[in-house]
């Protein structure tokens, strides 16, 4: 017989005992008790003692959902919630998202306008509820449509039908001044939805795993900055240890950093430097009525810092991602639902990349391959446009001002200060079809 030590919590978790092992320890039990009683297969004692086992297994398994439950990294559903909501950390809204209709009336003669992703549309309630658009669109004389997402997660950005009803008047005027006379109108033909619905497992358990355990900090300040909605990664520069009280050299002289100049006059402040890259959506700076991410973070970052000791909040670099290519496919394939095909898995894998994190040259090959319908890509070149917004570097890459293409196999390398976006138009995508 099977030592019970071996099964339930040991070194190594816990072990669910089979109900084999359940079954064959119930019927040597039967044995000492009822001496030579008939355990065979037909028997009703075995019968019994079979259906007994199967419900014990059960038990077990519950046994094992218990225990785990009891650690984030394993635990899930409403054990992962009650463990996030001991630590004041509970699980965040989604975003309520949507369509709008763009109508646009006493425009040029044949004249495009462009709307672009980010647009902020705005509801006719009060208080406003802004949204902004996730994909880029041309507009003329034909309605067109656009997905939009809620700026501030929550049910509150679930409406209904026809509430949506105006392009921000700020944003207007900023980025759409070149519309002249052309007068631009919204609607929203459905509802806006998903903002009851909560956060997933995943990204839940990745924000409790990564909760700081102490005050002034850079880890406490980075994961105060990402837990700003909008914000995607954040990478802070702190070689003095301002922030770091923990540290050995807080408050002394860096002989190795500073070897020829003193140190700060007292009374004069201490900045240290915190990059955020951002959702592309999200305004940098407030814009009518979306906060900045500028300001949020500003304020979730002064919850955590020193006294005396302030952030310098800075936007990443976003650079655009293409690359030209020639494609071989097979007859008969649809090469425009292809294209889309690809451009979608591009976004999705050159979308989860962080701060620093270099495009690899095989990544975007497999993308390419992997597509039912290809059979071979040719000729394929990574190309990077300049910095999209205020360029900052730490020293690693050198300023850009036009577009760059890279050789056949060089990956793209991104400065710790760079986040890649992938560009599923415009002219830094070039990609010609052939057929095998």
């Amino acid at each position: 017989m099977t030592a019970v030590a071996d099964f339930g919590v040991t070194p190594d978790g816990f072990v669910v005992k089979p109900v084999d092992v359940i079954l064959s320890e119930s019927l040597a039990r039967a044995n000492a008790v009822f001496g030579d009683a008939d355990l065979t297969s037909t028997s009703v004692l075995r019968k019994l003692l079979e259906t007994t086992a199967a419900e014990d297994g059960e038990l077990w398994k519950r046994l094992e959902d218990l225990y785990y439950g009891n650690f984030v990294s394993t635990a899930v559903g409403d054990d992962l919630t009650q463990l996030g909501e001991d630590v004041g950390v509970p699980r965040a809204s989604l975003a309520s998202t949507g369509t709008v209709r763009f109508t646009l009336a006493n425009a040029a003669p044949g004249r495009r306008y462009v709307l672009p992703e980010g647009t902020i549309v705005v509801t006719g309630t009060d208080p406003v509820r802004a949204y902004g658009t996730t994909a880029s669109v041309t507009i003329d004389t034909a309605p067109v449509t656009a997905p939009v997402v809620a700026f501030e997660p929550g049910p509150l950005g679930d409406v209904l039908a026809g509430k949506i009803v105006d392009v921000d008047p700020t944003y207007r005027a900023t980025f759409l001044a070149d519309f002249g006379t052309a007068k631009l109108t919204v609607t929203n033909p459905g509802p806006t939805t998903g903002g009851a619905a909560l956060e997933a497992d995943g990204p839940y358990r990745a924000r409790l795993l990564g909760l700081p355990r102490n005050l002034w900090t850079p880890e406490a300040v980075a994961q105060a900055a990402l837990r700003v909605s909008g914000v995607v990664d954040v990478v802070l520069s702190d070689p003095l240890g301002g922030v770091d009280v923990s540290q050995s050299y807080f408050d002394l002289f860096t002989f190795d950093q500073r070897a020829f100049s003193s140190e700060r006059r007292v009374g004069e402040p201490y900045f240290f430097t915190v990059v955020v890259a951002h959702e592309f959506r999200a305004p940098w700076r407030t814009i009518g009525p979306v906060q900045g991410v500028f300001e949020r973070v500003t304020a979730a970052v002064d919850q955590v810092r020193p006294i005396g000791v302030h952030a310098n909040i800075v936007e990443a670099d976003h650079i655009e991602v293409g690359l030209r290519a020639t494609v071989v496919v097979q007859p008969g394939s649809d090469g425009a639902a292809l294209l889309a095909s690809v451009r979608q898995r591009l976004a999705g894998d050159i979308g989860g990349l962080r701060l620093g994190g270099d495009v690899r040259y095989s990544q975007v090959v497999r993308a390419f391959v992997e597509q039912p319908g290809v059979l071979d890509v040719q000729g394929l070149h990574l190309r990077r446009s300049p910095a999209a917004f205020g360029r900052i570097t730490f020293g690693d890459v050198g300023f850009q001002q036009v577009l760059a293409e890279a050789a056949v196999g060089e990956n793209l390398v991104m400065g710790p200060t760079e986040l890649a976006i992938f560009a599923a138009s415009g002219e830094a995508l070039e990609v010609t079809l052939v057929t095998g």
